[in-house]
């Protein structure tokens, strides 16, 4: 069992690399989750030290952890500073703690096999006092040994049992609770995990929810949502304080939103993601298809690829067509995408109205249509879980 842990002494000290092996700081500390039942703790993050400033990076925007350093999978970090959450653990809070008389002297961490690009703690490493401070060697016991050493309190534990379910689920389980017990778990929930849980909950009961955090906060939780989802919860706020939480956000993260906000709420301008996967055509498959694969894409985003000339952010260049995944799978890696390009879907316009949306979609047993202007510029595209979100009878989640 030893020789597949990364202990946390390793990882503290090691730079934080971004994609293209360039260093951004230096991780200080290991942030996990507590441990709930029978399941390990869960590595949710890393703290960083950049630029004097401490950092929290999720788990899930890491990519490799190795001897040259903690290597990003792709993306951009906030540069936020850090706050503990109180049903977050840090592990070198963790470390020199007293246990039955012996001392934690390190924890041992492995991937999650069940998985991708997780990690949880799997070992405590324990030492025995020594003269002087001194520590004589170290012995390895299973977590379970020491699981009070995980534990965050009865709230944290709620939190971390939610973690592990699907949104949706979530979603309905938290629909039972009290609207103080609601706000008290979106107090101490991530930000990404909050983000999910709104997007599952009818935008009246997301108001409910935004509105009991912070100016700050609720920005952040705003910016993890999807960009259409975003719009749907900022549309059903006053114009005032949709202003206040758009300008508090992040500008790149708030541009795509404020687009979408120009739409009818029931076209496809107001249904349709600003951020499908886009390519030049002379791009090659093999860069097209490690762009499909990031783990983050939604399946249905994730399913088609977009073409358009430069530049290939909405409103992109010319839109030139799409190019489906299983298609790419059979085209040589070397081939440009340009040359791949399926028959169908054609583009519809932002006013389509949602109906008319839905009709394309299932005429043509479509996962996403392309959404351009006037001028043949992509501008994003409506996904077949958007349109059924928007025609399912109203109060569906509540099923």
């Amino acid at each position: 069992m030893a020789d597949a842990l990364v202990y946390v002494s390793r990882i503290v000290r090691l730079p934080l690399l971004d994609a293209d092996g360039d260093a951004i700081g230096r991780v200080t500390d290991v942030v996990l989750g507590p441990a709930v039942r029978d399941e390990s703790p869960r590595v949710l993050g890393i703290v960083v030290g950049v630029q004097r400033r401490r950092i929290f990076v999720s788990v899930g925007r890491i990519g490799h952890i190795g001897v040259d350093g903690v290597r990003l999978q792709s993306g951009t970090i906030d540069l936020r500073p850090f706050q503990l959450r109180s049903s977050e653990l840090l592990a070198g809070d963790l470390l020199d703690r007293r246990v039955a008389g012996e001392v934690v002297d390190d924890l041992g961490l492995r991937p999650d096999p069940r998985q991708a690009r997780t990690w949880e703690v799997a070992s405590v490493a324990l030492g025995t006092p020594g003269v002087l401070g001194r520590r004589r060697a170290s012995r390895l016991v299973d977590w379970h040994d020491v699981r009070d050493l995980f534990d965050a309190g009865a709230m944290a534990g709620e939190v971390a049992v939610m973690r592990e379910m699907h949104p949706s689920d979530v979603a309905r389980a938290i629909r039972r609770l009290s609207l103080d017990k609601r706000r008290q778990l979106a107090e101490i929930m991530e930000d990404d995990r909050l983000a999910d849980l709104l997007e599952e909950l009818p935008e009246a009961e997301q108001l409910r929810i935004i509105e009991g955090l912070d100016l700050e906060r609720a920005a952040h939780v705003i910016e993890e949502m999807a960009p259409d989802d975003a719009a749907d919860l900022l549309g059903e706020m006053a114009g005032e304080e949709r202003s206040r939480l758009l300008a508090a956000m992040d500008p790149d993260e708030a541009d795509p939103v404020r687009r979408l906000l120009v739409y009818d709420h029931h076209t496809a301008g107001g249904l349709m993601t600003p951020e499908p996967v886009i390519a030049h055509p002379l791009a090659t498959v093999a860069h097209a298809l490690a762009r499909l694969r990031e783990p983050e894409l939604p399946a249905a985003i994730a399913a088609q690829l977009f073409v358009t000339e430069r530049p290939t952010q909405p409103p992109t260049g010319l839109y030139l067509g799409a190019v489906g995944f299983q298609r790419l799978l059979r085209e040589a890696p070397g081939n440009q995408v340009g040359r791949c390009l399926d028959e169908h879907p054609d583009p519809i316009g932002p006013d389509l109205a949602e109906v008319a949306v839905a009709e394309r979609l299932a005429a043509y047993n479509l996962l996403a249509v392309p959404v351009c202007d006037a001028a043949g510029r992509l501008l994003g595209a409506v996904t077949v879980d958007d349109v059924l979100d928007r025609t399912l009878p109203a109060g569906w989640r509540q099923g």
